[in-house]
């Protein structure tokens, strides 16, 4: 994850390169807002292209980091050619401008280091990156730890993350989501591993003390023992994004659910069959009614496969597509005109 490549060379007092897309024209395979990051030596963290563009970005990040400059921009025009650029065929039919920007002890690591913290403490915070001399200025939405004056960040980045306004470019902190798992059996440790993946954060809960071992989930943010009737007391339910309750226990699910009634999280998943969803209600009675719009039960998209890891994948992927507002169709049962494209 890009928070371990971070910490560990600042922690070293090293010096990197954050590349940042600051415009894109056409498909590309990523937009604006995005960012990776470029060590000295061999080491990056992130993909802004599917691979086609990164080497030529690291050379060149590797020269402003030797150099007196403090940014560099480089564009990528793929539009409208069959001919190979840089020897590898992009073939995207796009547009990409991307920002070298040179960060180190003397600058504070900014503003990355800024983007990230705020990103795991969800605090709307933006930056603002002077793409001729790669000043930055940073400022949040209740005005602490800023000096900045320039539109207080073009109001913290507010419209949408990423925005070009020559010749400041203004990118939001995305705010990391969190998810709970009520249950920590085995078929927990895929969902974890595959949330942690995506740069989540993850709880998880159980009532059996047996179930609590952080050796089978090193890539959750916490893993808790509460007991059944204390959950919305143990944790702020406020402050989740979405729930799954799998703990394969009749009587524990209903309290969970009972539990998450009373969170707002626009996303909670039970595992197991609609008939078992129908019981379910019942016996949680009037809290059933504040549930029935969010909770998706049989939980998960229908990708096909039986397996936990099988399980895990389309109980993620249905998340990802609910936060992001998203229906799970595939990319080729849309029309792409204006929307995003993988590629």
């Amino acid at each position: 994850m890009i928070e371990n490549f971070f910490n560990i060379r600042r922690e070293r007092d090293e010096p990197m390169v954050a590349a940042f897309v600051i415009e894109t024209r056409g498909s590309t395979y990523r937009k604006p807002g995005a960012f990776m990051l470029f060590d000295g030596a061999e080491g990056r963290c992130g993909l802004l292209s599917g691979g086609c563009l990164e080497g030529d970005l690291h050379d060149h990040a590797r020269a402003l980091l030797t150099s007196e400059a403090r940014c560099l921009e480089r564009s990528y025009d793929s539009r409208g050619s069959d001919d190979p650029i840089w020897g590898l065929g992009l073939g995207c039919e796009g547009l990409m401008r991307v920002l070298l920007l040179k960060i180190d002890a003397t600058n504070a690591y900014a503003p990355v280091a800024t983007l990230l913290a705020a990103a795991q403490a969800r605090r709307r915070t933006a930056a603002a990156i002077h793409i001729r001399d790669g000043r930055v200025q940073c400022c949040d939405a209740d005005h602490k730890h800023s000096d900045a004056t320039l539109a207080h960040c073009a109001a913290v980045a507010g419209r949408g993350g990423a925005e070009l306004e020559a010749p400041w470019f203004f990118i939001a902190a995305e705010r990391t989501p969190r998810i709970l798992i009520c249950g920590a059996g085995p078929d927990a440790e895929p969902v974890c591993r595959y949330a942690a993946s995506l740069g989540w954060q993850v709880t998880i809960v159980d009532h059996r003390p047996a179930y609590i071992d952080t050796n089978r989930f090193v890539d959750a943010a916490q893993i808790s023992l509460v007991e059944l009737d204390t959950l919305a007391d143990a944790l702020p339910l406020h402050d989740v994004d979405a729930a799954i309750v799998m703990s394969h226990h009749l009587i524990a699910d209903g309290r969970y659910l009972a539990a998450l009634a009373q969170g707002s999280m626009p996303y909670v998943g039970l595992l197991g069959p609609a008939a078992r969803r129908e019981r379910l209600y019942a016996e949680i009675g009037d809290a059933a009614s504040t549930l029935r719009e969010r909770l998706r039960a049989p939980i998960g998209l229908d990708l096909g496969g039986r397996t936990p890891e099988a399980i895990a994948l389309s109980i993620v992927a249905e998340i990802q597509a609910v936060l992001h507002g998203r229906n799970g169709r595939p990319f080729s049962a849309q029309d792409h005109q204006g929307t995003f494209s993988p590629v």
